[in-house]
């Protein structure tokens, strides 16, 4: 196994999944409200306390029906952090919302709780949080201030599934939140999201939502005689192909995530030296958070040493890339957005960080990564 490549991300699954799509293949049905999908949700459920779930075909989808339930109106702002995908903004943004970006504090590289305050005006209506690396936001902060001036809070927790904050579910404090299951994520289905819905006036609608406008959940349960078209919607609904191999994956969340800390630890235990050396920096966990293994990154001193170190592993099979471009600085994020806050954390430490392979299953091959790091570094 020396020489071969270990690539940034690899999918992990046992004999359950096999045995679900098995089923479902034997069941000879394939639409989207089978017991599969259901299966999803009430576990999910039962881990966040929610009001509500609904299983998606992508975080994507659920951050565009989080967005449709916020109800915004034009000139409506969204405060988020900059150093997030795409998809944060693009919810919001099409509806119609301003997009205020905010920086993120140095020691989680979450968004700033001093930057979104400084943000907030009449025109605020949502703030947007997003879970980077699974290690929660500073919620307490973000919850009073939105409960304070009346916002709304819908959390990207696409990263974070099995973490939580101060004891409480990572994506279980807003109003709403976001789940992914995309194949470089803790538990996946290939592509496959969840809506997490916290407050209870929320539920009904959530669902008309998801089935593309229209109150059809209300016909299935019988409670009107036929369905038509009530909202704007979006066609939210995965197969059940997707929901059975998800529900293996769920059920096995424990057993996924320890292996994930257990390699986000080894990483952490024989790369320390390099930061007390000063040669770069390691992820910091907060008292007040558990995290789920889901990155293990590095800020190297200079933008210019980390695509050396990028190209280093490369050459030796190893796939270590960097990550987002901040929004605030792309094309689309000038034009939909604006900085409301200096960007100089982001700027600095997205042009210095590079993310290790990290997967369930990688057994030995962390310390290959660890070996070869150790070497670009001249360390023995």
């Amino acid at each position: 196994m020396g020489n071969q490549e270990i690539p940034f991300s690899r999918l992990y699954y046992g004999n359950r999944e096999l045995q679900y799509l098995r089923e479902l293949l034997d069941s000879k049905t394939m639409g989207v409200r089978s017991r599969f999908g259901k299966r999803c949700a009430e576990l999910l459920k039962g881990l966040y306390g929610a009001e509500e779930v609904i299983i998606t075909q992508s975080c994507t989808t659920a951050l565009e029906m989080a967005a449709l339930l916020c109800d915004l109106q034009p000139g409506d702002e969204v405060v988020l952090p900059s150093f997030t995908f795409s998809s944060t903004a693009n919810a919001f943004a099409l509806r119609g919302a301003r997009l205020a970006f905010v920086d993120i504090t140095e020691d989680t590289l979450n968004i700033d709780p001093g930057c979104i305050e400084a943000a907030l005006n009449d025109r605020t209506t949502v703030i947007a949080p997003v879970h980077y690396a699974g290690v929660s936001c500073d919620m307490q902060a973000i919850s009073a201030m939105a409960e304070q001036h009346g916002l709304l809070v819908v959390e990207d927790a696409a990263q974070a599934i099995g973490a939580s904050y101060r004891g409480d579910p990572v994506g279980s404090r807003g109003d709403m939140a976001t789940l992914s299951f995309h194949n470089t994520k803790n538990i996946v289905s290939g592509e496959g999201g969840a809506l997490i819905i916290n407050h209870p006036d929320l539920v009904e609608r959530a669902w008309m939502v998801a089935e593309k406008g229209t109150n059809r959940k209300q016909f299935y349960e019988g409670m009107v005689d036929k369905y038509t078209w009530t909202t704007l919607g979006v066609s939210a609904l995965p197969s059940e192909l997707t929901c059975a191999f998800l529900l293996a994956q769920l059920e096995n969340l424990d057993a996924i995530n320890r292996q994930r800390l257990d390699i986000w630890q080894r990483y952490q235990q024989s790369l320390a030296v390099l930061e007390s050396e000063g040669l770069a920096r390691l992820p910091r966990i907060p008292d007040d958070c558990v995290h789920n293994g889901h990155i293990f990154y590095l800020l190297l001193n200079t933008a210019e040493e980390r695509s050396r170190l990028i190209s280093f592993l490369r050459d030796r099979g190893i796939t270590a890339p960097f990550h987002y471009i901040p929004l605030h600085s792309s094309p689309a994020g000038r034009e939909l957005g604006y900085p409301a806050s200096s960007m100089q954390v982001t700027d600095a430490l997205s042009a210095r960080l590079m993310r290790l392979p990290a997967w369930a299953g990688m057994d030995g091959q962390v310390e290959r990564v660890v070996e070869a790091i150790m070497e670009f570094f001249g360390r023995p």
